[in-house]
């Protein structure tokens, strides 16, 4: 009966979500969240029977076979799939990485394909056949040619660049070489050649080319030290460990050479911290799980050399299938230009065929009655009207800019190139620069709403600092003297005395150092004696000096710490632990070690002193070891106000404890211990139960004081964005009692911060869900939604939320169903509407509940979300870019925030660590998280007012240059001949009016980069999209229609009735084009001059450069001499010199740009004196605002008895290394012969049983 009910149950009938543990994966099948129960492995050198009779069940779900040392097998047709058509390829991925889109020979074809996916390309093509049919083109047909070659060659060479470089990194990559074997023996061998089923070698130091069954090592027990840097951010060590037929078996050449183990294992997925396997050999089978497996991107450490068998390769491996769907990123602005372009698609259509419809009117009217315009064809009015409809739509084919997305592009190029040789952004201890990866989204940097950060490696810089203690009630770790004065400066401490210092602690506290070495108080010295002793860190002796390796690196600094103060962890095997005490050796026996885990919060050890006595140390948090004091504890009270300052001051506390056992009580305790450690099922809850039994009635010594040590300017960088109104979200894999502590430190969190957690969220989002479910009754479709906000305004909240609480909050959970009803399927259609009906209503609250969660979230100053998954760190982004339409931006260092950061609308990773995966994986990339302001409060919003500004004035002078065609066809018959010359209509957009409006794009900024940062409420015109929107492009368009009505009919009235100073009359065709083009030539250059609010040589020389560019080539082009080169071209000749000479025209000209330009000086004098912005605020005060006010960190309020907020000590997200150390496995030892060990383990099973 228990198992029907077991298997029908769903997560929703479960407990609690557990905050401690990280959720299942994204890729988790039911039959694994079925088999949830507890389960022992079995001893890897006994036969597997359990596994031989459920190896049909495991088959069904293990179908990824590999079989060593046979690169045949896995080429047979069975495993083939087919690719396209015919064409077969093996499912077993090679490693090579290809991140490039191009080769020699699929450049061309493939650039220009894409290049023309865009309209306004696609459309100058069109344009381009259409100038080549003589009926019904007005224009000569390089005037498209040239300037749509300059935008695909320019386009072109840029991709070619980008692609040039991916090539390089990808052959870095794959041209990295380890050991494979090869013919019998190991051989050098690429990357890139590596392949499913391959035995290789690694060498200390060397990086992981593949997804690896570890078989053998250097070490005992064949384990293996390896760092996860690359995949997520944390240097702490983690070990593997081979199973102990492949450890003893496969050490020599000769024997991984005729390996022939056959794997039968999960396919491919993205799961780091899970593996499903067995390996069949010898005709035993070996169950496999991830403590097995070496993951690609990992560093060897501390091990000499190591061998594996390759198992997933290239795209198939976890750190690959964990970076997530690369997506193609582009801008808002992006977004917003192509559909202004498409609108100007529409007005060009409808004005061509309101002109077309014009000409046909008029050619009815008037043409067919006028004999000297007869053109020898008897066309239509109607067929006349349809070829001028064509002959507008190349005359006005200018308002669509051509030259737009090139001129775009170049802006975007040179902005990267400011960011990538910005000196501010330069971190020289690393030697890392800032680097912008990409070149398209430097303007959407001006408009983020949400950071989504990682916290360990991005936030912090993952490494753990000794800074204060409080022992036997006194508090120390001030700036004091040895006679206990305080000084505001003093020396730090000198560790000189302590020949083991390591030389990298810095304290202050001058008086700890003369207790500790007066010996006044035991209590000093059994506090640094415990910090010595209760730990499971590993140690050896790297050139004559020690080295540790810690589980975590809260553990690592507290034995460092001790170290310093002259209590020194030398050495340890499987029972014993040595240690120095102020230079005086001592071994003492160890009996057991109680280790850490979740529940638990604590670990204990139990020694065996030289002097005979027994005694437990004991250190963990304060929540959990205040439970367990003996009641007669004077200092609990002077310990408990010390917990609260350190928890003030943001450190993460801990609390040290001891307790003497008599032998008598030992001996009890440890039969129910030894007990524990046999128990065939619940093991674990066995210990836990015999642990407390022991860990009670303990003397408090004191507690110590770790700061989790953040990034330089954390605070500062937080404290802006803030200020620029925008909200930072920490995603973090870490505790929450961590990631709380951290949110404090960065002042994401301070103490007038409401927080609000998993189990609070739930009900208020259950609460609002029954609200909504009551309202949507038959009447709520007439009900317009009305936004309620969830927490009363003016509070400062924030929301800590874990990974297990979010699936439980968003719907995420997976259910348990029962397999009968897997195979049922709908018998009748009403079945079948009824099951979709319901499907659909699940979908429908799912949607609703997300978007509940999301609005709550938005409302809380500041978000942290812990032990969540990469997946899940992704969804939190997609879901606040789904429902709140915001622009986002992903932080971080690892391979788990590669999914985040390509989620993201921009992703950034943080470079110089070890890691790099992030970094390959991201948009920007720079060495500290403090470099984020100004990337984005100079860098992003200087970029976001230039691109607005450049697209607004582009469109303007396409319209103003445009639009004069259109008053000009009222005059000529509605027959689409131009208002210019041909020449000026190539050259306009590609010569004489783009270097000042490109320049202005590149150097323009409204204040300083020192003021930038500090008024960041300068920013929030990029998020509220006031520069660049439809309004600004409309009044954009109306200023072009006003100036080009001004620059055609000021003309048109000067020559209406003029006689020139030689008299005769200049109002000629080619002399009233030449004015109407001069004088808008002089127009917008002199528009941009007032757009600018950078002035530098080089905009003023581009205005006054590009105005006497234009009339050098104008005297040039209509010259005698190329007129007579090429007649049919060039048939202004003489017009300017005779038009210019004549001081009639330069009079209108003047008038022209007067009049197109006074009202605009006018109109922004009266805006900035009446309706001054923020910037043009500063700007008028700048002098006044030179000297840059330093940011002051904001002081704590401290309030007693806070102890919600102080972090748990970490000790690590798993076990240590205790198990390793008790079992002596991790000691070094001469190896035994497998006959002797298997003797040895019968004679020992022999007296076990007659014991």
């Amino acid at each position: 009966m228990s198992s029907e009910r077991d298997s029908e149950t769903t997560f929703e009938e479960d407990s609690q979500p557990n905050d401690e543990v990280v959720p299942y994966s994204d890729d988790e099948t039911e039959d694994e969240l079925d088999d949830q129960g507890p389960a022992v492995e079995p001893e890897q050198h006994r036969v597997s029977r359990e596994a031989e009779e459920n190896r049909e069940t495991f088959r069904k779900d293990c179908t990824w076979q590999v079989k060593a040392n046979d690169r045949s097998f896995h080429e047979q047709l069975q495993f083939m799939n087919t690719k396209f058509f015919c064409i077969k390829e093996s499912k077993y991925a090679n490693n090579a990485i290809k991140t490039y889109k191009y080769n020699a020979f699929t450049f061309l074809p493939m650039n220009l394909f894409e290049q023309f996916k865009r309209a306004a390309n696609f459309y100058f093509l069109v344009l381009l056949i259409l100038q080549a049919i003589p009926q019904i083109t007005t224009l000569a047909w390089y005037t498209t040619l040239v300037p749509l070659l300059m935008v695909l060659g320019i386009t072109a060479i840029k991709d070619l660049v980008d692609d040039v470089a991916r090539h390089k990194m990808d052959n870095e990559i794959n041209n990295r070489t380890c050991e494979v074997i090869k013919d019998g023996r190991f051989k050098t061998a690429k990357w890139k050649e590596i392949q499913v089923g391959d035995v290789i070698r690694l060498k200390k130091n060397d990086f992981i080319p593949a997804d690896i069954l570890l078989l053998s090592s250097s070490e005992p027990n064949s384990l293996c030290y390896v760092e996860t840097a690359e995949l997520d951010g944390e240097t702490n060590l983690k070990f593997k460990m081979a199973l102990e037929v492949t450890h003893q078996y496969l050490q020599r050449e000769n024997s991984l050479a005729t390996f022939d183990g056959f794997i039968e294992c999960e396919e491919p997925n993205n799961r780091l911290d899970k593996f499903t396997g067995t390996l069949f050999w010898r005709n035993t089978s070996f169950p496999l799980d991830a403590d097995k497996i070496l993951l690609r991107g990992c560093v060897i450490r501390n091990t000499d050399f190591c061998h594996g068998l390759v198992i997933f390769a290239g795209a198939d491996t976890k750190i690959m299938k964990n970076s997530g769907k690369t997506r193609f990123k582009r801008t808002k602005i992006d977004y917003l230009m192509n559909y202004m372009v498409y609108t100007i698609f529409v007005v060009l259509i409808l004005l061509s065929a309101g002109l077309a419809i014009g000409h046909a009117y008029w050619e009815a009217q008037v043409g067919n009655y006028s004999w000297y315009l007869y053109d020898g064809e008897d066309f239509t009015p109607s067929y006349r009207g349809f070829l001028n409809f064509w002959g507008y739509i190349i005359v006005l084919n200018t308002m669509v800019p051509i030259s737009l997305y090139v001129s775009v592009e170049v802006i975007r190029l040179g902005q990267s190139y400011f960011i990538n040789w910005d000196l501010q952004m330069y971190y020289p201890e690393k030697d890392t620069p800032a680097k912008a990866r990409t070149t398209t989204l430097n303007e959407q940097l001006g408009q983020i709403h949400y950071i989504f950060s990682d916290k360990t490696g991005t936030l912090t810089q993952n490494i753990m600092t000794f800074k204060k203690c409080c022992i036997n009630g006194q508090i120390y770790g001030d700036h004091r003297d040895a006679s206990q004065n305080n000084h505001s400066k003093i020396e730090q401490v000198d560790f000189s005395w302590n020949t083991f210092a390591d030389g990298k602690l810095a304290f202050y506290d001058h008086y700890l150092i003369e207790q500790i070495q007066s010996g006044k108080e035991s209590e000093i010295r059994q506090f640094f004696f415990l910090l010595a002793v209760c730990h499971t860190v590993m140690v050896d002796r790297i050139d004559g000096q020690l080295n540790y390796q810690a589980a975590s690196p809260d553990e690592g600094a507290l034995v460092s710490a001790a170290r310093n103060f002259g209590f020194v962890f030398l050495a340890r095997t499987q029972n014993t632990i040595t240690i120095s005490e102020l230079g005086t050796e001592r071994t003492y026996h160890v009996l057991a070690i109680l280790d850490f885990n979740s529940d638990r919060k604590r670990m204990s050890i139990i020694v065996r002193t030289p002097e005979g006595n027994i005694r437990l140390y004991c250190k963990g948090a304060d929540t959990v070891i205040y439970e367990r004091l003996h009641q007669m504890n004077p200092t609990k009270q002077e310990t408990q106000d010390a917990l609260d300052i350190f928890a003030s001051e943001t450190l993460r506390t801990l609390c040290l404890c001891y307790k003497e056992i008599e032998e008598k009580e030992f001996e009890e305790w440890n039969k129910k211990f030894m007990a524990a450690c046999i128990a065939p099922i619940n093991r674990d809850e066995a210990l836990d139960k015999v642990y407390e039994e022991i860990e009670k009635d303990l003397i408090l010594l004191g507690a110590t004081a770790i700061e989790d040590k953040l990034q330089d300017g954390v605070p500062e960088t937080i404290s802006k964005l803030a200020k620029a109104d925008i909200k930072i979200w920490v995603l973090t894999g870490d505790k929450k009692e961590t990631a709380e502590n951290i949110g404090f430190a960065c002042e994401l969190l301070n103490e007038d911060t409401t927080i609000c957690y998993g189990e609070d969220i739930n009900a208020l989002l259950h609460t609002r869900m029954e609200n909504q479910r009551n309202r949507g009754g038959v009447y709520a479709k007439f009900v317009s939604p009305v936004h309620e906000p969830f927490f009363p305004s003016g509070e400062n909240r924030a929301l800590i939320i874990t990974g297990s609480w979010l699936n439980e909050i968003l719907l995420e959970k997976k259910t348990k169903r029962s397999k009968i009803l897997k195979l049922k399927f709908p018998r009748t259609e009403e079945e079948r509407r009824m099951r979709t009906q319901s499907k659909r209503r699940l979908e429908a609250r799912k949607e609703q509940r997300q978007k509940n969660f999301v609005d709550l979230a938005c409302e809380c100053s500041a978000v942290i979300c812990c032990r969540v998954t990469p997946k899940q760190k992704a969804m939190v982004v997609d879901l606040v870019k789904r429902y709140k339409k915001a622009i986002t931006l992903a932080i971080g260092d690892g391979a788990n925030d590669v999914n985040m950061i390509k989620t993201a609308h921009i992703g950034v990773g943080i470079s110089g660590q070890e890691g790099m995966q992030a970094v390959m994986s991201s948009d920007y990339s720079f060495a500290q998280f403090r470099y984020l302001q100004r990337l984005l409060l100079v860098h992003g919003r200087w970029s976001y007012i230039r691109m607005c500004k450049f697209l607004r004035y582009f469109f303007y002078k396409n319209f103003a240059f445009t639009l004069v065609h259109f008053w000009y066809s009222f005059f000529n018959g509605y027959s689409a001949q131009t208002a210019y010359e041909d020449w000026f209509i190539t050259l306009y957009n590609v010569l004489y009016s783009s270097l000042p409006v490109l320049l202005m794009g590149l150097l323009d900024q409204d204040v300083s980069d020192k003021l930038s940062l500090r008024f960041p409420g300068l920013y929030m015109v990029g998020q509220r999209d006031l520069l660049f929107n439809y309004k600004r492009f409309f009044v954009s368009l109306v200023h072009g229609i006003l100036t080009s009505m001004i620059l055609f009919f000021i003309p048109l009235g000067a020559y209406l009735q003029t006689v020139g100073q030689d008299g005769e009359a200049p109002s000629d065709y080619q002399s009233f084009a030449v004015t109407i083009a001069s004088a808008l030539i002089i127009t917008v250059n002199f528009q941009i001059g007032l757009d600018t609010s950078y002035w530098t040589f080089v905009n003023a020389f581009s205005i006054f450069g590009s105005i006497a560019l234009y009339f050098g080539i104008m005297f040039d082009f209509h010259s005698a001499g190329i007129h007579v080169l090429f007649p049919s071209a060039f048939q202004f000749t003489g017009t300017a010199s005779n038009a210019l000479r004549q001081p009639y025209i330069w009079l209108t000209i003047i008038l022209t740009v007067a009049v197109c330009l006074l009202p605009v000086i006018a109109i922004r004098f009266l805006s900035m004196t009446i309706w001054p912005s923020e910037s043009d605020k500063i700007q008028k005060h700048r002098k006044r605002l030179k000297a840059e006010e330093q940011w002051k960190r904001r002081q704590q309020v401290f309030r007693r008895g806070v102890s919600s907020r102080r972090s748990a000590y970490a000790f690590s997200h798993q076990r240590g290394y205790a198990d390793l150390i008790s079992s002596g496995r991790s000691i070094r030892k001469k190896r035994s012969p497998l006959d002797a060990i298997i003797a040895d383990g019968t004679a020992e099973y022999r007296r076990t049983v007659e014991s």
